[in-house]
């Protein structure tokens, strides 16, 4: 952590949750939006004081006393101490340190993400509004963000939030998680939006970056997390950790060296983490309990056939196809339905991809991705027709939403036009 991204991204993807709900718990959910003011101020204070000093040796507790100072500080500014009473400031206030204990290790507070996770998770609330709240207040993301992963408006989602944190500050205390029936009750929303920060990082909609590790990483970690509750410790949640392990060992050959985006066809399955592929296998082989598969045993599944293929050209797209078939029973979403046509296209031939692409329901939830029209492009250009790839890769360029995505679509253009 030497330069100002790197730190920008570990610090607001593995601190700022924890910091968020660990100050939620001391303050109460009705103070969400004071918790997350300090933490924003406690972080921009890092990066400003840190790219001169360097970081200290432990980054997480020097953040939380900052936070918890600046909480204090806002505390005081809006005439709320008092009220709170001297309890509260006595356990917002850091103890003092020297130099020594200043880089001491920081707590470390598990079960308040977790709690801050499940609170969120309002069974009075939508599903989607569930998920937003998450995404918001645990993992960073921006109204935009959200929305791009969801397939909603922008509009959509500053309502849902509204109402998700609505209902969240009106709790006094974050949910315990010692419950076995209220957790797993809550548990597949916790789930869904873990994936959608993993999504998020694999292909996700950040204006100048295609593929962002530090998400992904950060997901693996939240869904480990989640395995060490023992309340939510379901199969489901060992497939969720098996398919992130499967798909982050492939991260290290999404980008060539001058950070291109490369296609699953072009990468050097050399540099694939195999013991990472090895611990998501083995992460699967776990899960394989229970009489009914979740969605995610199904996506790990179709991971695991990718991952320990020996080539692109060795794919078992048959297998494949029949798992997305499983899928689409479980989750008839747009996304899923293009991911299945991709698969029946390799199976069974081009014209077979693009029936199953035009017969997508809801295709007008895609319109704003570039994955729709560089479908069909390469099944035009698997079929010879290049002048029709040619006109959807023109298409799909106008969606691009970073310049490596753009790049790789350029790529296949000029390809359709040589």
């Amino acid at each position: 952590m030497t330069t100002a991204q790197p730190l920008d991204d570990h610090l607001f993807r593995r601190e700022a949750g924890r910091l968020v709900a660990t100050l939620t718990r001391l303050l109460g959910p009705r103070h969400l939006a004071l918790a997350e003011d300090a933490v924003q101020d406690a972080l921009v204070r890092a990066l400003e004081t840190w790219k001169l000093s360097g970081p200290p040796r432990n980054p997480g507790a020097w953040l939380m006393r900052a936070a918890q100072n600046r909480a204090i500080d806002l505390l005081r500014h809006r005439g709320r101490a008092e009220r709170l009473g001297p309890e509260l400031e006595r356990a917002l206030a850091p103890a003092p340190a020297g130099p020594a204990e200043a880089d001491a290790a920081g707590p470390e507070a598990p079960d308040d993400e977790l709690g801050l996770m499940f609170s969120c998770c309002d069974p009075a609330l939508p599903a989607a509004a569930q998920v937003a709240v998450i995404l918001k207040y645990l993992c960073g993301f921006s109204v935009r963000e959200i929305a791009q992963g969801t397939l909603s408006s922008e509009a959509a989602v500053e309502k849902q939030l509204f109402r998700a944190r609505a209902a969240l500050e009106a709790r006094e205390r974050l949910y315990e998680v010692r419950d076995l029936a209220q957790v797993r009750e809550r548990l597949p929303a916790v789930q869904g939006a873990v994936y959608l920060l993993f999504g998020e990082g694999w292909h996700g909609a950040h204006p100048r970056q295609a593929v962002r590790e530090d998400l992904c990483h950060e997901a693996l970690r939240l869904a480990v997390l989640l395995s060490r509750l023992p309340a939510a410790d379901a199969p489901s949640t060992r497939a969720l950790v098996a398919l992130f392990c499967l798909l982050a060992a492939r991260l290290p050959a999404r980008l060539d060296d001058g950070g291109q985006l490369l296609l699953l066809a072009e990468q050097d399955r050399g540099r694939w983490d195999r013991a990472l592929v090895a611990e998501g296998l083995r992460w699967l082989d776990r899960a394989a309990e229970g009489e009914v598969p979740s969605r995610w045993h199904v996506e790990a599944a179709i991971a695991a056939v990718h991952a320990t293929a020996v080539g692109f050209e060795a794919t078992d797209w048959p297998h494949i196809a029949r798992l997305y078939d499983l899928l689409w029973g479980l989750d008839p979403s747009p996304a899923v339905a293009l991911n299945r046509a991709i698969a029946v296209g390799m199976a069974e031939g081009a014209e077979a991809g693009l029936r199953a692409l035009q017969a997508i329901p809801d295709r007008e939830r895609l319109v704003r991705s570039p994955f729709l029209p560089a479908a069909v492009a390469e099944f035009e250009r698997r079929a010879g027709r290049p002048e029709r790839a040619a006109a959807s890769l023109e298409a799909a360029l106008t969606l691009a939403r970073n310049p490596p995505e753009a790049a790789l679509l350029a790529r296949k253009l000029a390809a359709c036009r040589g």
